[in-house]
């Protein structure tokens, strides 16, 4: 057999690297070892929105702070999303630091299968003082007043028969809470969505620091922005602490689902 000259080792070197470039690539990425396959993904997307979407409701309340009342409902089953913003008032296009006569609200879209609209109200009159007048707790002021926005004549029905029945608890004071048609919910900025949740930033980091435009719409965002402000049910709040507790024992950083 002939022998290999110097040129010939530098003409197969030059043709074989190539190869095993592939090879290593393939192999390290086609089927890597379980040991080097964990990483915390850039981002973690919501699956895309299935037909179902279109049989969603849409629910708003102002009850005080919108960091808070967000949190209230996020993490019920049946809300598929929650976002803060003003309404209320009639200031066009109000902003944090310019309501106008706006008040701060939460908007809620909801599975009608899975929660009904009276099973929100419980929730509305359980979760603030709806006889302080223009105000919750330390925070006073006419954007933080109590308002059942309704988006028809039933929703108007279902309101003033719970108010009628959160007065009958106590007539010593007056329910101060206002029913009116929703006109424009305008969206706060993005630093006021998910507020609690941005308050922990291994919350973040677990679901894949999502991007703002899809933290807002995001399902799992809006019940751990509840989880973060304790404010779920007992048994999920206890059920979402065993996942990432079983998620940081087993090294695997990405809450996928809830």
């Amino acid at each position: 057999m002939p022998s290999l000259t110097a040129d010939h080792h530098h003409d197969l070197r030059h043709h074989i690297t190539p190869l095993l470039l592939l090879s290593l690539f393939l192999l390290l990425f086609l089927f890597p070892h379980p040991t080097h396959s964990i990483r915390i993904p850039d981002r973690i997307s919501d699956p895309q929105p299935s037909s179902e979407s279109r049989s969603l409701r849409t629910a708003v309340f102002a009850l005080g702070s919108f960091w808070r009342s967000e949190a209230a409902f996020g993490c019920l089953d049946g809300v598929v999303r929650t976002a803060v913003g003003y309404a209320g008032g009639l200031k066009g296009n109000p902003e944090y630091r310019s309501l106008g006569d706006h008040a701060e609200c939460v908007q809620i879209d909801y599975d009608p299968r899975v929660i009904s609209y009276r099973q929100l109200l419980e929730v509305f009159w359980s979760s603030h003082d709806s006889r302080q007048v223009f105000g919750q707790g330390p925070d006073v002021g006419s954007q933080y007043r109590s308002i059942i926005f309704s988006n028809g004549t039933e929703e108007s029905r279902l309101a003033a028969i719970s108010k009628e029945r959160e007065q009958t608890k106590l007539k010593s004071s007056i329910v101060t809470t206002q029913i009116q048609p929703l006109e424009t919910f305008y969206p706060a900025e993005p630093e006021h969505q998910k507020f609690e949740l941005k308050r922990h930033p291994f919350l973040l980091q677990l679901i894949g620091n999502l991007p703002e435009e899809e933290l807002e719409v995001s399902t799992l965002a809006s019940k751990l922005n509840s989880f973060a402000a304790e404010l779920c049910p007992l048994r999920i709040q206890r059920h979402i602490d065993g996942k990432i507790n079983d998620i940081v024992r087993k090294g695997w950083p990405v809450l996928r689902e809830i």
